[in-house]
């Protein structure tokens, strides 16, 4: 079920997906230190992976640093690998792997991903699996940054085109090559939504009123 904040076309808290490195180019650590400008700016809470190093390191910095909400989910088997020091923030450890998934989609309202390797993109896919099966409703964001995820973002298309992927089920990821951008469309994407339950929202009360009307002239 969708939150309240949802419902009124927002969301508090977005997952970020990203690295526990930080890339060849100095153009991936810009993009994490400015989506978490953007996300202080808007008041965004964060949910990521807990690590403090690499993107997911300087995302994790830069909201707490501006003072919102920092909170990681990290399996007890990845804390000597990805946490180096001091960490930011609330750090959940759990189990494993799939315990950490489904606690980060659980507390997220939306869902970003940055560049990253395999489990970025395993997360990512994992999320627009989920809408498309129905199991949550949140947005989900991919940022493409100096198109690294044009490749990704081709096979989609292939995909439809060959009949595996649905169409309408192409448009359940958003993406945008800044963050600013991402995130105003990731808001556009729920404002319609909002507007979608409540549409359908009157839809059953009129439905609901017509029958009380049908019953009482009835008797």
């Amino acid at each position: 079920t969708p939150s309240f904040e949802i419902m009124m076309g927002k969301f508090k808290r977005v997952c970020v997906y990203c690295g526990s490195k930080s890339g060849n180019r100095k153009i991936f650590s810009d993009a994490a230190l400015d989506l978490g400008r953007e996300l202080v700016e808007r008041k965004l809470n964060l949910i990521y992976g807990g690590g403090n190093i690499g993107l997911m390191g300087l995302v994790a910095q830069t909201v707490f640093d501006g003072g919102c909400e920092v909170l990681g989910v990290i399996p007890k088997a990845l804390v000597p690998i990805e946490i180096s020091g001091q960490t930011v923030g609330e750090v959940v450890i759990v189990g494993d792997m799939h315990e950490r998934k489904a606690e980060m989609a659980r507390r997220a309202d939306a869902f970003i991903a940055l560049p990253g390797g395999y489990g970025t993109m395993e997360e990512l896919l994992e999320m627009i699996t989920w809408s498309q099966l129905g199991i949550h409703e949140k947005p989900v964001g991919l940022l493409n940054v100096d198109g690294y995820y044009n490749f990704l973002l081709g096979l989609f298309d292939k995909g439809v085109e060959e009949g595996f992927i649905r169409p309408s089920c192409r448009n359940i990821v958003v993406h945008a090559e800044s963050a600013k951008e991402l995130l105003r469309k990731m808001e556009v994407i729920l404002c319609s939504f909002a507007s979608l339950i409540d549409h359908l929202k009157k839809k059953k009360k009129e439905k609901r009123n017509s029958l009380k009307f049908f019953k009482i002239n009835a008797k």
